[in-house]
């Protein structure tokens, strides 16, 4: 199966990584579409796509290069073949096309042609003016500044202690911890100690590790509150955790957020609600977008996603005076 698709989809004459390199950059509007799909393919090994990341391309290429031609310049591929070709696969092509599936695959060739706009083998984007046919999921729930200052409220008085309730740092080092990394859930509870980076006391950082060898590109470096390795002691001496840093199931931690809701008066908290708050005030602030795909651990193809929802939920937070 896959002897016909990589012969196709492999670069003539070259066998070396540095000649990928060479070939691709030598690409203009004159190379076939196949040559450009085995350019992008040794693009995505080097970049570290993931596995099933770079198979959903390769598909979705697949599909065009059938509809297309393999041989069809990439210059002479106009919007409106885009657009056709997008027609075809979900009224006449015969097999069952879903939204989801023609979103991805909208996303797939955004992806495609953007990478060859910006390395210059194309003049202009043709695939830059494809409207995504979204699959009318709502936006995802963000706090409001109101909400993130009752819910640390919250969590400081629970980290201090009230009557007879004794001081429980736990929930405010793990909302803060979210707030301002961002991860997911299971990086969460993955976390041990010695992911925490100490060596510049002003510039505490947090190292997403990964055991798993084929998601190692995942790994990264993110920077904390300064305060965080305080509240961290604090912790550590009413915990005394021994390795992973919350030894916990993530429903146990679920249940903490939910309580700190509860008592903040929010009606609903998730470690994703946490996530994409991180991610949209990052947004907001500026941040380098590429920095903020890695930040939060996205591939290219999930960051397409990804960034057009955070620009939507960005005009919800109001501008800084």
């Amino acid at each position: 199966m896959d002897s016909k698709q990589l012969a196709l989809f492999s670069l003539p004459g070259d066998s070396s990584e540095s000649g990928a390199t060479s070939q691709k950059l030598a690409l203009d509007a004159e190379n076939a579409l196949s040559v450009a799909a085995g350019a992008f393919e040794r693009y995505m090994e080097q970049r570290g796509f993931t596995p099933n990341t770079q198979q959903a391309f390769r598909l979705d290429l697949q599909l065009m290069l059938d509809y297309l031609g393999s041989g069809i310049p990439i210059g002479h591929i106009s919007t409106a073949s885009l657009n056709a070709f997008l027609s075809w696969m979900a009224d006449a092509r015969g097999v069952p096309c879903s939204p989801k599936t023609l979103e991805r695959r909208i996303t797939t060739l955004k992806v495609f042609f953007g990478w060859l706009t910006e390395m210059g083998a194309l003049p202009r984007d043709p695939a830059a003016p494809l409207i995504h046919r979204s699959v009318s999921a709502p936006l995802p729930t963000i706090l409001t500044d109101d909400q993130i200052a009752a819910l640390l409220g919250t969590t400081q008085r629970m980290r201090q202690g009230t009557g007879e309730q004794k001081p429980d740092p736990r929930p405010h080092l793990l909302v803060m911890l979210i707030l301002n990394t961002g991860i997911k859930k299971s990086e969460c509870t993955q976390l041990v100690l010695n992911h925490i980076d100490l060596t510049n006391p002003d510039r505490p950082a947090l190292w997403v590790r990964y055991g798993d060898p084929s998601r190692r590109h995942k790994e990264r470096r993110i920077l904390l509150p300064a305060s965080w390795p305080v509240i961290l002691q604090e912790y550590r001496q009413v915990y005394q955790p021994s390795h992973a840093i919350f030894p916990w199931t993530g429903r146990n931690l679920e249940y903490v957020i939910t309580k700190v809701a509860e008592e903040a008066g929010i009606a609903r908290l998730t470690f994703e609600i946490l996530r994409w708050t991180c991610a949209v005030r990052d947004y907001v602030e500026g941040m380098d977008r590429e920095a903020l795909r890695r930040k939060l651990g996205l591939s290219e193809i999930s960051w397409y996603e990804v960034e057009p929802k955070l620009a939507l939920l960005a005009q919800r937070i109001p501008a800084r005076q």
